[in-house]
């Protein structure tokens, strides 16, 4: 019996010279993760774990205790193997879990602890955690999210002032041009736009003859693109090229999208006298050059900028496509299936029925993501549809359950990182992560997962 205790304590012994080596062999990375209160939260557990090597007798209670989690360790995350590298994760993961993120954990013990005492204490400093972030969640969207209604409506006005001389321009001078009524869209529109009110979608219909032109979807075709679709020329032999307006921005026999935004950009940068339009309205409006789309600058009140995109769109059927390029030329003459109207009002309508907070967790995440460089690829399109496919789990979307909802959206957000694909809400075939490289998902994932310990970090903006 004596020759097996010394045995158990000699396994211990070297169980905590183990983790003290890991913890400062990995100080570098600690730093990395957290910076400098990692490096002190990462001195403070080397010490404790020694001074109980050396002072404390080995005991199976305590042995079960010292492998606790926190609440807020992601341990679900332990078999990443596309975010991190072997020996990376390892680190990574370990140092996730052994790591205390507050300092109440390196309060003095007693010797011999109480299960059910000490199973109380982790509930409520459980609870206490979560409405602290609950707290600052709310004061974050307060003090950095939500757009004063004045800078709004100046916002919106703005735009609607634009749109009317931009309409009453086209109609003049271009009569000829086949278009339907303009109208305005994004966030802004939605009431959905965080940080500032600073842009908002112009679109604009151009009509098209259905027995002219075609609608084929992007998984129909060589390039096997979910998402997209080319607008083909049809009955050529019948009605030749020229019968229609938009022959002229054919290319290879599909209406090009760039061939169409540059004959816009023509008449809107090329042939309106913006100078003159912005000081009878009180702007000043200027094209934005260079650019891959049509972008007009407001400057309005005194610092307020508003940036105005141009989107010509096509609708056939029931798609409506965008000529908003992929991200890769060799996409180029394919255009974008929108599925922003469906996504936006899936997501309020359902905040409609319980008044929910889908769509205030929604801004806190759009806001966190234009705050922190490494997520910034990280779209409203795809906050939404992670949001989307929560809701098909979770009921509980009060208020009071905000900060739950908050985290599982981080967590949801790493996962699909992991994978490299989140499947659209609207049409599961869509990999709404088709136009981020490798390297861009990799650095997201890992920047989210590193903050999953410590959440709070991403609500700091730097001001």
């Amino acid at each position: 019996m004596a020759g097996a205790g010394e045995k158990k304590g000699k396994k211990d012994d070297n169980g905590i010279g183990t983790a003290i080596d890991f913890v400062l062999s990995n100080a570098r990375l600690v730093l990395g993760v957290g910076g400098a209160a990692m490096l002190g939260i990462a001195t403070l557990a080397v010490k404790r774990m020694y001074d109980r090597a050396i002072s404390a007798p080995a005991s199976p209670s305590r042995s079960s205790q010292s492998g606790k989690r926190s609440w807020e360790e992601p341990s679900w995350l332990g078999s990443s193997t596309r975010l991190l590298n072997k020996d990376m994760k390892t680190n990574v993961s370990r140092s996730l879990q052994t790591l205390p993120t507050d300092p109440s954990v390196f309060e003095s013990e007693p010797v011999h602890p109480k299960p059910p005492a000490r199973k109380s204490q982790a509930d409520l400093k459980k609870t206490r955690l979560k409405f602290s972030l609950q707290e600052k969640l709310f004061t974050y969207y307060k003090k950095h999210v939500a757009i004063p209604p004045t800078e709004q409506s100046c916002a919106k006005q703005a735009a609607i002032d634009i749109c009317a001389e931009l309409h009453n321009f086209i109609r003049s001078k271009f009569s000829d041009m086949p278009l339907r009524d303009m109208h305005l869209s994004g966030s802004l529109y939605d009431d959905l736009q965080v940080v500032r009110a600073d842009h908002i979608q112009l679109m604009v219909p151009l009509s098209v003859e259905k027995n002219l032109w075609s609608c084929v979807p992007g998984e129909e075709t060589i390039l096997n693109l979910p998402g997209f679709c080319l607008l083909r020329r049809e009955n050529l032999e019948y009605f030749p090229r020229g019968t229609s307006y938009w022959d002229r921005c054919v290319v290879g026999g599909y209406l090009c999208p760039k061939a169409v935004v540059a004959t816009f950009e023509k008449v809107v940068a090329g042939s309106i006298n913006w100078p003159a339009i912005g000081s009878m309205l009180g702007y000043v409006i200027r094209p934005v050059v260079p650019s891959d789309s049509l972008i007009l600058e407001v400057q309005y009140e005194e610092n307020q900028r508003l940036f105005i995109d141009f989107l010509p769109l096509v609708a056939l059927e029931d798609k409506t496509a965008v000529a908003k390029s992929h991200r890769l030329p060799r996409y180029g003459n394919m255009w974008r299936l929108s599925q922003r109207a469906a996504e936006t009002a899936a997501l309020i309508g359902k905040d409609q029925q319980d008044g929910g907070c889908r769509s205030l967790c929604l801004r806190i995440l759009k806001a966190i993501c234009r705050y922190n460089l490494p997520i910034t690829h990280l779209t409203a399109s795809h906050l939404t549809n992670i949001l989307l496919h929560i809701c098909e789990k979770e009921s509980d979307w009060s208020q009071g359950a905000l900060a739950d909802r908050f985290l599982h959206a981080l967590k949801e957000t790493v996962s699909y990182l992991e994978m490299g694909e989140l499947p659209s809400a609207v049409d599961p075939k869509v990999n709404l992560f088709s136009e981020l490289t490798a390297e861009e998902v990799d650095e997201m994932g890992y920047f989210l997962y590193c903050s999953l310990t410590e959440p709070e970090v991403l609500l700091r903006t730097g001001d």
